[in-house]
């Protein structure tokens, strides 16, 4: 298999389980507590059968310091987005698998059980359509930062709360908006899937202050990001730095 296939075929492992542990009787948080685990382990189980050399970087797994010094490291979240997971009809939920290597994203996947999808860095993408007149920037439902406000200022866009990070990105790639603007922190495993689908379809991803984003880091912080239009990232550079 292909490292693009080992990608998927882990996020449609753990998406067939969080959509049948959906269609149970758990709700809230019991629901995310058990989707969480199930899916860590459905994509352990490919990961440990089709690349059993390769270290993992998880969210729902302890840090092993040794991927580090590892040529090839799968950054994952099983579970992007545990509380829209656990409301009932959200869609804006996603499953993470990328693999880093020689220093950087490389093959990736994100399934978006909701909406039936899986996006990937091979073959990458098409994007739809241009810009729309308004431009859409997409933000967090409990903590839009205040950058995005001057970001939604500076293009004369407007700002639209969606659920988890992954999903936010691949809103961008699907043309649902045109810019995700987020500060306050996340962890590598947030965004490493999706930013890879999203260079890979051709848009932009960096830090606020235009700097990239660092993956397989010592610390799995990762304080901001940036992902749009190539054609806007200009403006919104400028008006969040």
């Amino acid at each position: 298999m292909t490292d693009v296939a080992v990608a998927v075929a882990a996020a449609r492992a753990a998406a067939e389980v969080l959509l049948e542990l959906r269609g149970g009787g758990l709700t809230g948080r019991e629901l995310g507590d058990a989707g969480d685990a199930a899916a860590q382990e459905a994509i352990a189980a490919v990961l440990r059968r089709e690349r059993p050399d390769d270290a993992v970087f998880s969210e729902e797994a302890a840090d092993d310091p040794r991927r580090l010094a590892a040529d090839r490291v799968w950054i994952v979240d099983p579970l992007d987005g545990t509380r829209e997971y656990g409301e009932p009809g959200r869609v804006d939920w996603a499953v993470h698998v990328a693999l880093w290597a020689a220093g950087g994203l490389g093959a990736a996947a994100v399934a978006l059980p909701g909406l039936d999808e899986e996006l990937v860095t091979d073959p990458a993408p098409a994007l739809p359509g241009t810009v729309t007149a308004r431009p859409r920037i997409a933000v967090s439902r409990s903590r839009p930062p205040a950058v995005a406000t001057a970001a939604a200022r500076a293009v004369g866009g407007e700002l639209v709360p969606l659920g988890s990070a992954g999903y936010k990105v691949t809103a961008v790639v699907r043309g649902e908006v045109d810019a995700y603007v987020h500060a306050g922190g996340q962890y590598q495993w947030d965004s490493a899937a999706p930013v890879a689908v999203a260079l890979a379809a051709g848009l932009h991803a960096s830090r606020l202050d235009g700097s990239p984003l660092r993956y397989n880091a010592p610390d799995p912080w990762l304080p901001d990001l940036l992902v749009c239009r190539p054609e806007l990232a200009a403006d919104l550079l400028a008006a969040v730095r």
